[in-house]
């Protein structure tokens, strides 16, 4: 018999941070641009190639979960200060996106500002 995950709890620490807690112990807490990043949806991901049509790096770090609603007993919904909201998370996919030291042991590269401002310059 096949086991599954579930979240026993998902709480907004901010609106850039939602921490999920999982029904075998595990916890993880995902930086709202992470989640937008990986969007599952037809609109960020290529429907035949399954090629992902978001940029690493193109969503912003300041970018806000608005909302979460549940998807039956097997994915959430996230609204995005972004607008979007069309990606349905499976509790298995959001699984395996966890990105704490355990699941990720790279880590997460926060996004940094595309381009620089006018009169910018690198050392």
């Amino acid at each position: 018999m096949k086991s599954y995950v579930t979240p026993t709890l998902v709480k907004r620490v901010s609106p850039t941070q939602t921490d999920i807690t999982w029904n075998d112990g595990h916890a993880g807490s995902y930086p709202s641009w992470y989640l937008r990043e990986n969007c599952p949806c037809a609109t960020c991901v290529e429907e035949f190639t399954g090629q992902r049509k978001i940029l690493k790096g193109s969503i912003p770090a300041t970018l806000g979960r608005v909302d979460v609603q549940p998807v039956g007993n097997y994915a959430l919904n996230f609204r995005w200060s972004d607008g979007h909201s069309t990606g349905i998370y499976t509790f298995e996919y959001l699984r395996k996106l966890c990105p704490c030291p355990q699941c990720l042991p790279e880590g997460l590269r926060e996004p940094t500002e595309l381009g620089r401002k006018p009169g910018s310059f690198e050392v």
